[in-house]
């Protein structure tokens, strides 16, 4: 494995993850399928991961760097609202190039809710990331509230997504307006 760098080795695993998730369903993907696809033994495969739920935040690492570094820095002359919609929509827009194997995933989901649940706290954690992108502060009480919120919403409109296989992802972006909307209204209401 010092041949090539753990993040490389990351990447293929999660390439490689994705691409049996589509082929073959999610609950179907093995460890050791993904050992073999990314020419890993199970012994190496098993330094870089512990389970499938590693995969899956390798994955969304993986997703929130692609936008951050997409994004760059934030602009003081857009409101965080229009930021927030330009950032999530721009994660969409990236997910589109793992849409099959992701969609398998999210499919997995409905027969394991734990699954669901397990990967809960870290799609949290790539909520704050966004958040913080916008400019939006998340320390404190208010902070997590705003990112259980966003992480509501970015769930809710991934839903959306799913369904939404157009070029423009133009029910993606109504859905997320309408949403942004609400809770922009909702977070006013409580002055957070």
């Amino acid at each position: 494995m010092a041949k090539k760098a753990e993040k490389d080795f990351k990447n293929d695993i999660v390439l490689a993850s994705l691409a049996l998730a589509k082929a073959q369903g999610w609950n179907n993907v093995v460890l050791c399928d993904v050992a073999r696809d990314v020419n890993l033994s199970l012994a190496e495969l098993f330094d870089v991961i512990e389970d499938k739920t590693d995969i899956l935040v390798l994955f969304g690492k993986m997703i929130d760097r692609r936008v951050l570094e997409v994004i760059g820095e934030g602009d003081a002359s857009v409101t965080a609202r229009d930021q927030l919609f330009d950032i999530l929509m721009e994660r969409y827009e990236i997910l589109n190039d793992y849409r099959d194997g992701l969609i398998a995933i999210l499919e997995s989901f409905r027969f394991d809710p734990k699954q669901a649940v397990i990967s809960c706290p870290y799609l949290c954690r790539s909520m704050a990331w966004m958040l913080e992108a916008a400019g939006i502060e998340t320390g404190g009480v208010r902070g997590a509230l705003k990112v259980a919120g966003l992480t509501g919403l970015y769930v809710k409109t991934l839903r959306v997504w799913k369904d939404d296989e157009s070029a423009d992802l133009a029910k993606v972006m109504a859905a997320l307006d309408k949403d942004l909307g609400r809770v922009e209204q909702f977070a006013n209401t409580l002055g957070l």
